[in-house]
């Protein structure tokens, strides 16, 4: 059982702080929630309670070479087959390979992240080796495998007619055997046919399906001269996924697409910005009919650390506006919580309420740079380090603890 007292809790999908006089958790649910009244600001500071993190873009994989793509373009350090991050990966020993993802998620947990989405590399396995390592660390590891390598050669996507080989076939079945979906990188890796054949049999294993948009103007150019359509489109079209990454550089049409299909869009501030890429239209997104989600992406570019990519996506996000109200840091916020149950919600609630998963992390905003916060949503999503990290708790599991009075 944990318990405690005298702290504020964001409630609900909405996150609304409210002073609790009691906390309980009861095996892996929240037992009894006693609010009081509804706080904006505090003087003397207090434990908050917050809904667990979820980091819905990472590729944990490459957590093992951080770094190693210093100075080297989009294609040159991730794209197949001979990026630096597939030339390395290659080169890992499984063991190697497992220290580092487990001490990544690990991390992950002493930041303040449950849960994350992870576009895994390395076929079966890959998303074996990663299920391994989440057994060990508690953390909800969704994982969506990726072929081992691309299933056609340039000429065959340049026809754009075949379908997958059957050895392709039975690659992506023994995947959804582990995984919990499917991601290859973009539209342009596989051909139209092969896209529809993959949504048909994840659709008939009830799997996620997601893919990389929009990263930057190379992957619409390059879906123009090979189908005659953009990227996204295609996607829409072909594949239907649960979740697209990037739109960087969606433009107004593109824009308004996310928006009529109340698209689930995952952002990647930081990542974008470390390559040099334009930063994603956060404003006009925001102001959509998306549902907006947050991930730190490669761990080549980046840590799998979420308080980072909370305050630049709402600083860009207030400079794309260019005013002093928008937007609310709740809705940033909702970013890696309660919108994050929209997609996952057969197995997360993404927000805290009596009878509900005990998924939460307690944050010490008795620390000096916190305790007389005048908003306390503005303080989480600008202020909070990892230092003021307490606890990580899934379904009532410590995941990280530190010292709770």
């Amino acid at each position: 059982m944990i318990e405690l007292s005298n702290c504020i809790v964001l409630y609900g999908a909405d996150l609304e702080p409210y002073w609790c006089d009691r906390f309980v958790v009861n095996g892996d649910t929240v037992q009894q929630l006693v609010l009081r009244e509804p706080c904006q600001s505090i003087d003397q500071g207090a434990l908050v309670v917050v809904p667990g993190f979820y980091n819905c873009h990472t590729h944990i994989g490459d957590t093992c070479l951080p770094d190693g793509a210093t100075g080297m373009t989009l294609e040159e350090g991730f794209f197949r087959p001979d990026g630096y991050k597939y030339r390395e990966l290659a080169k890992r020993s499984e063991a190697e390979h497992l220290f580092h993802i487990t001490n990544h998620l690990q991390y992950m947990a002493r930041t303040g992240t449950i849960g994350h989405i992870d576009f895994r590399e390395q076929g079966v396995y890959g998303s074996q080796l990663l299920q391994r390592a989440a057994e060990q660390t508690g953390v909800n590891s969704i994982i969506l495998g990726q072929f081992n390598a691309l299933p056609f050669t340039q000429a065959e996507l340049k026809q754009n007619c075949s379908s997958l080989p059957p050895a392709a076939v039975t690659e992506l079945e023994a995947i959804l055997a582990i995984a919990d979906g499917f991601s290859e990188s973009t539209m342009n890796d596989l051909t139209d046919p092969a896209w529809a054949q993959i949504r048909e049999i994840t659709q008939q294993h009830k799997k996620l399906r997601a893919i990389h948009c929009l990263e930057n103007d190379a992957y619409r150019a390059d879906s123009l001269a090979m189908a005659g359509r953009g990227d996204l489109e295609r996607a829409i079209d072909l594949y239907q996924p649960d979740l697209i990454i990037h739109a960087t550089v969606a433009n107004d049409a593109e824009l308004a697409l996310l928006s009529a299909q109340r698209a689930n869009v995952v952002l990647n501030p930081r990542a974008n910005a470390n390559l040099g890429l334009p930063l994603p239209p956060v404003a006009k997104l925001i102001e959509s009919e998306a549902n907006l989600l947050l991930g730190t992406d490669n761990g080549l570019l980046n840590s799998p650390n979420l308080l980072p990519e909370l305050d630049f996506t709402y600083k860009i996000a207030k400079s794309q506006f260019g005013d002093a109200v928008r937007p609310d840091p709740k809705v940033i916020l909702k970013m890696v919580t309660s919108n994050v149950g929209v997609v996952l919600q057969d197995k997360i609630c993404g927000y805290l309420a009596q009878g509900l998963p005990a998924d939460f992390v307690v944050l010490n905003f008795t620390n000096p740079h916190l305790r007389a916060s005048r908003n306390i949503l503005a303080s989480i999503v600008t202020r909070v380090t990892p230092d003021d990290v307490l606890a990580t708790v899934r379904r009532g599991r410590y995941l990280y603890r530190g010292e709770i009075d």
